[in-house]
């Protein structure tokens, strides 16, 4: 749904609005979203827009004309990154603090900014103006130093230009009238395959699907091998024949969360292939009996929402959407559902939580989203690119797709390439290939021992050091979400692990104690080794909390939090044992100042 919110004194105006007049706001906002606790989310999200922050009058407003408790929607602001109760500025800037986004130079984009516009990190100026903040990765890493400015996206950000934004901001200049390059985003593609090389006229795979009927479309799935590729590589036919045999209604969810470091290639494929996807999409539903879906778009990439919107108008008008899709007799229509800034929200059913309006909490498993996910349905859920593929598949046949990747890892894999390499940018390429081809083809030669190590799959994927190289990239050996970031040998990837680590702590939900508790040991454990104030003592505790939270956490998360330090202790001994010191001298008297003026 596309929304028109009224419109209300902007935040940049020094005088905040009464109780009485947000509350009329939001009053007359609340008729555009279906009323319930599905739509909070979506209603939080433009409160945040309107006001720089939640005020409590919205809050209580929405509380009441929703019957929801208040603790219900306060806790909702206070899980996603990008909600606030405290007021942001009127220009709010977000850097990305990726490790690729450091090695591009963020800081130095971070401190003249500090400089230049009179603000720390973390905090709003005086005046209500700017505030500036730190974020996790934005999916921009092949052209960062990269950030967002009330959700638009910054570029090859330099401290010059950063001076320059400055002066804009002090000036009050609107983001229409900025220079229009610096918004600009390209999506490179080194290399193309079957998927890239072949797009699709919209309705074309689904007018093909419509004509074997879903028996025939979960036969080719499974004939062509087609498993999930959002990394955990699920057979795609298994999951939606389980949804299609339990009793309906159904739902399809697509997973557009890409949040893992390193990972951008659905950002290319959801600005250039949104047609695939709503294909796919519809394909799915009209295979398992489904009506609604919801395409769960994450808040970094809100900018892309416009022309999602304006494709999914077209596909309505073309009856390839709703309540008779191509005359079939079968309803499905799809909805945009953003989040807000949340990284464990990519896990399947913390996303089904998100898209129902709540924090973004994983869910217990089983019973799995194809027995009880969205409001309870049977749904399934997908990434960008396997949706993508399934329409090509619709379309050409299974033994097209089959015909490219090995016996497990069929057809092929779209690599989101970045660091230190010659050509960083998109590259698609046939399951199996291996590491050494990839780096071939970015530009990098491996011969010349400049490499150092590669990260297969972001942070919650495989470090592996130059020895490995000849490693094929498939589900049989280094499965990949799409990430793939090289280190050449002048990082410090001791250091590069502690920013993951980092990464991980600020991310995790704090459900379960495996991973709440154990992050905050590793982060304190990583910080310690990179200062040279740990021992041997500390090394086997980050051993044995690593191996514990991969054995007990709750999800994904904290069960790969540990696995950038491991790979580092596993593949790279040296850049630990040359930091470590005895027993007596581990001990970091500065730094426990500082915690000890934290907690008083």
């Amino acid at each position: 749904m596309t929304v028109s919110p009224p419109t209300l004194v902007s935040p940049l105006q020094p005088d905040a609005p009464s109780d009485a007049t947000v509350q009329a706001w939001v009053e007359r906002l609340l008729p555009l979203y279906q009323a319930g606790p599905r739509s909070l989310l979506q209603v939080l999200r433009q409160v945040q827009q309107e006001h720089g922050h939640v005020p409590p009058a919205a809050i209580s407003t929405i509380a009441q004309a929703w019957a929801l408790p208040l603790t219900a929607v306060r806790s909702v602001v206070s899980f996603y990154h990008f909600l606030s109760f405290e007021p942001r500025g009127a220009f709010t800037i977000y850097i990305s603090d990726s490790p690729t986004d450091r090695m591009q130079g963020n800081e130095a984009v971070i401190e003249a900014l500090c400089q230049s516009l009179g603000v720390q990190e973390g905090q709003t100026r005086a005046d209500g103006r700017v505030s500036l903040h730190r974020t996790s990765c934005t999916g921009l890493c092949d052209q960062g130093p990269a950030g967002l400015v009330n959700g638009q996206p910054l570029t090859r950000l330099t401290p010059e230009r950063a001076r320059q934004m400055a002066q804009l901001i002090d000036a009050d200049v609107p983001l229409a009238q900025w220079p229009a390059d610096w918004f600009a985003i390209h999506n490179p593609i080194w290399r193309t395959g079957a998927t890239l090389s072949h797009p699709i006229a919209p309705g074309a795979a689904l007018r093909a699907a419509l004509t074997g009927g879903p028996e025939t479309m979960l036969q080719t799935l499974r004939d062509a091998g087609l498993r999930g590729r959002g990394g955990a590589g699920f057979a795609t036919w298994q999951k939606w024949q389980a949804c299609r045999n339990a009793p309906g209604p159904r739902a399809i969810t697509c997973n557009a969360d890409e949040g893992e470091p390193g990972t951008f290639k659905d950002r290319m494929l959801l600005m250039h292939w949104a047609h695939e996807v709503f294909e796919g999409m519809t394909i799915a539903a009209l295979t398992v009996g489904a009506a609604q879906g919801f395409l769960y778009l994450r808040g970094e990439y809100a900018f892309i929402e416009p022309a999602l919107q304006a494709v999914l108008a077209a596909r309505r008008a073309a009856q390839l959407l709703g309540d008779n899709v191509l005359s079939s007799g079968q309803a499905f229509d799809i909805e945009i559902h953003l989040g807000a800034g949340a990284y464990v929200c990519g896990e399947e059913t913390a996303l089904i939580e998100s898209v129902e309006g709540k924090r973004g909490i994983p869910r217990s498993r089983p019973p799995f989203p194809v027995d009880r996910g969205y409001l309870n349905q049977p749904t399934v859920n997908n990434n960008v690119e396997t949706f993508v593929q399934v329409a090509q598949i619709a379309l050409h046949g299974a033994e097209w797709f089959a015909q490219h990747g090995t016996e497990h890892s069929r057809g092929t894999r779209i690599l989101s390439v970045s660091g230190d390499v010659a050509r960083p940018g998109l590259y698609e390429v046939p399951w199996g290939v291996t590491v050494a081809q990839v780096l071939d083809w970015a530009g990098v030669d491996a011969t010349q021992a400049d490499v150092q190590a590669v990260l297969v799959g972001g942070p919650s994927g495989k470090l592996i050091d130059a020895s490995q190289l000849q490693r094929q990239i498939s589900f049989e050996d280094l499965p990949t979400g799409g990430a793939f970031t090289v280190f050449n040998t002048s990082r410090d990837l001791l250091d590069v692990a502690r920013q993951y680590t980092h990464f991980f702590a600020n991310e995790s939900c704090g459900f379960c104690t495996p991973c709440r508790v154990g992050c905050g040991q590793l982060v304190e454990t990583a910080d310690r080794l990179v200062r040279g104030h740990a021992s041997q003592r500390d090394v086997d505790r980050l051993l044995e909390t690593g191996h514990l939270m991969h054995a007990m956490s709750h999800c994904g998360l904290g069960q790969t939090a540990a696995n950038p330090l491991l790979d580092v202790l596993a593949h790279f001994p040296d850049q630990v044992q040359r930091r470590l010191v005895d027993d007596a001298q581990a001990f970091d008297l500065d730094a426990a100042v500082v915690d000890m003026k934290a907690i008083s």
